[in-house]
């Protein structure tokens, strides 16, 4: 297959990554690449969706991988997994046979490996340069969802209707479920038995890079877990900071340890992100040295700064977050530099995500979330019509229009872009330049 036949195939069936921010796949694709890697660490506590589709499409999404692999003109893939994934690791091996240039790299269950940065350099020994891709190591990166959305694309002609969800914390029955686009939190809480508390709080995504969410919360193309927790849990209290405070607890608070900078993940590559200099900046209002400031650039926002490192219970990523999106309402771009020296004690301060969820007080929700492979039923579906990075799809249908699963509602804008299918069959109740309504058919 031609890079640029598999690139529409990919733009018009809507494929973008199945979490994160929703880059769309086709604009990764290129014949610059010598190594394609499948992102199946998933690194925060509680998330379980990649490791179990994988298990469940070994032959499918490692045939897919192999194919991307070849389109490109890559000479090899390599499967990220943690070790402890025991079932999802012997399914993979035993289908590698078959694919003599797909390895597997078996890795220990720290956070944040998941961060493609640090996978990158796990998998191949390449650091991504500060402000850099990872194409510019000649690599690029998938997630296990967006791969085997790729291969019902390619194969089976399905564009992304669905999405799996995991769905955990205070529920009945913790699973993973899939859900068409569109549906809302109450309906995926419904598939999991309910939640066990009488004021939850919905964190949308990991735990330590998530959002709060509520019950009419959408999901998207990017939805990879909802965690139900008690409202006045320490996790949702964090989610919910003020950063006024959070500037003066800093002035008065931080002793400038430097723990927040000694496990950032970033900086032990050689990024210029010094979490306890911006600390120090903010305490003394010291605007001296500007590149403290613009360093903030290049956090990947992970939160061990603030969710694990801080003795003090101070909020560095919450601060830092704030500079970049300035710096991005400034529009000052982020500028591409070499990397210092890798840290020697990098591979003694990785952070262990047994102990991390201990630390946020989720342990206890680290049961088994089976597979629900199975697409539930619901009444009503407002499906975004942005749910990736660029522009939004365009309407292409109209109210009182009955519309079926799959067919095309949003058309991919010029630039990057990508389509958006209808989840259901039914009625479209409303469109507007945000996201289109639709009701079952009864």
């Amino acid at each position: 297959m031609l890079i640029d036949e598999l690139k529409e195939i990919a733009r018009e069936n809507g494929i973008v990554g199945a979490g994160g921010a929703g880059f769309p796949a086709y604009a990764k694709m290129t014949d610059q690449a010598d190594t394609v890697i499948l992102n199946c660490v998933e690194c925060e506590p509680l998330l379980k969706l990649h490791r179990q589709l994988l298990a469940a499409y070994t032959e499918e999404i490692i045939q897919m991988l192999d194919e991307v692999r070849e389109t490109f003109g890559a000479s090899e893939a390599v499967v990220g997994i943690k070790s402890e994934y025991k079932t999802t690791v012997q399914a993979v091996k035993e289908v590698l046979a078959d694919y003599p240039k797909v390895r597997i790299c078996e890795l220990r269950p720290a956070y944040p490996m998941g961060d493609e940065v640090v996978l990158i350099y796990e998998a191949t020994g390449r650091v991504i340069p500060p402000g850099g891709l990872p194409i510019d190591e000649k690599v690029v990166v998938y997630n296990v969802e967006t791969m085997y959305n790729l291969y019902q694309a390619v194969h089976q002609k399905l564009p992304v209707t669905d999405k799996l969800v995991s769905v955990v914390g205070e529920v009945a029955c913790p699973m993973t479920v899939r859900i068409p686009l569109g549906a809302s939190v109450r309906d995926a809480l419904a598939m999991a038995g309910g939640a066990t508390v009488k004021e939850p709080a919905f964190i949308m995504g990991g735990p330590m890079m998530g959002r709060l969410g509520s019950e009419t919360t959408v999901i998207t193309k990017t939805t990879n877990a909802i965690i139900v927790l008690p409202k006045h849990h320490s996790l949702a209290a964090k989610m919910t900071k003020n950063l006024d405070i959070e500037r003066r607890r800093a002035s008065s608070i931080c002793c400038q340890c430097r723990a927040c900078t000694d496990l950032c993940s970033r900086h032990a590559l050689g990024h210029p992100i010094e979490p306890h200099k911006v600390m120090r900046a903010v305490a003394n209002q010291d605007i001296s040295d500007l590149s403290v400031y613009v360093n903030s650039a290049y956090c990947s926002g992970c939160g061990i700064c603030e969710s694990y490192a801080c003795p003090q219970g101070l909020a560095p990523r919450t601060i830092i977050q704030q500079f970049k999106s300035g710096l991005r309402a400034a529009g000052i771009k982020v500028e591409k530099l070499d990397p210092a020296p890798v840290e020697a004690e990098r591979e003694f301060r990785k952070l262990p995500v047994h102990r991390l969820a201990i630390r946020l007080g989720l342990d206890r929700y680290d049961v088994p979330a089976p597979f629900e492979d199975r697409q539930q039923s619901v009444e009503v579906v407002k499906i975004p019509l942005s749910q990736h990075i660029g522009a939004p799809a365009e309407p292409v249908v109209g109210v009182g229009e009955q519309v079926h699963k799959g067919q095309v509602i949003g058309k991919a804008r010029e630039g990057l872009s990508t389509a958006i299918h209808c989840s259901m069959d039914g009625m479209v109740e409303k469109v507007s330049a945000r996201e289109i309504v639709i009701r079952a058919r009864k």
